[in-house]
């Protein structure tokens, strides 16, 4: 290998280690304090490399949200997809399925939730990140109240569940429940009381 190609490899793997650096440390203040709070300054002191390296790779907020969620989301203990309902062919079980697995994610993601709706106010990729997730949940929601042959339940149903199913919602009860399970398990019986048909 010539000393040029040697040379160019060393320098390639060193912008990706900074690059790492630089989108783990920012991941670790926007937990802290979210993103609004936290400066070019601040990720440089705490990814141990120089402010101007930060502005190279990340020059605004806006460069670094999607680097920065794609790390967090790439961690997270589960993703939620279609494949949620796998062997689950009745409503009750999908909505059940779908309450604990968005449970687990707020467990997860409550570091970073806790600022979202400041941070998403200031930075327009955050909104287009959190706009996208909530469009994904709503799809899921609909697939879970759909029964197999049968038409899509209305549009309001929906919305009323992804209420019960948002971190604001989710943040409220298990403070009052101390259960991430029992949180879970109130908001598919919610969710489910909606679907019920009314007698009378």
């Amino acid at each position: 290998m010539s000393p040029r190609k040697y040379d160019r490899t060393l320098r390639l793997a060193a912008a990706e280690e900074a690059r790492r650096r630089i989108v783990e440390a920012t991941a670790s203040l926007h937990a802290r304090q979210g993103a609004t709070a936290t400066s070019h300054a601040m990720i440089a002191q705490e990814a141990g490399v120089s402010l101007p390296t930060v502005y190279k790779y990340f020059p605004t907020r806006d460069d670094l949200i999607p680097a920065c969620t794609g790390l967090v989301a790439s961690r997270a203990p589960l993703a939620l997809d279609g494949r949620l309902f796998d062997g689950l062919r009745s409503v009750p079980d999908r909505v059940r399925a779908l309450a604990l697995a968005v449970s687990r994610l707020h467990e997860y993601f409550a570091p970073w939730l806790r600022w979202v709706e400041a941070d998403a106010a200031a930075i327009p990729a955050l909104r287009s990140y959190l706009e996208a997730g909530r469009k994904a949940r709503l799809d899921l929601i609909r697939l879970a109240l759909r029964p197999e042959g049968q038409r899509p339940p209305p549009e309001t149903t929906v919305v009323m569940a992804d209420v019960l199913l948002d971190y604001p919602s989710w943040r409220a009860l298990t403070a009052e429940t101390k259960s991430l399970e029992r949180t879970a398990a109130m908001v598919a019986d919610a969710i489910l009381t909606l679907i019920r048909p009314r007698r009378g």
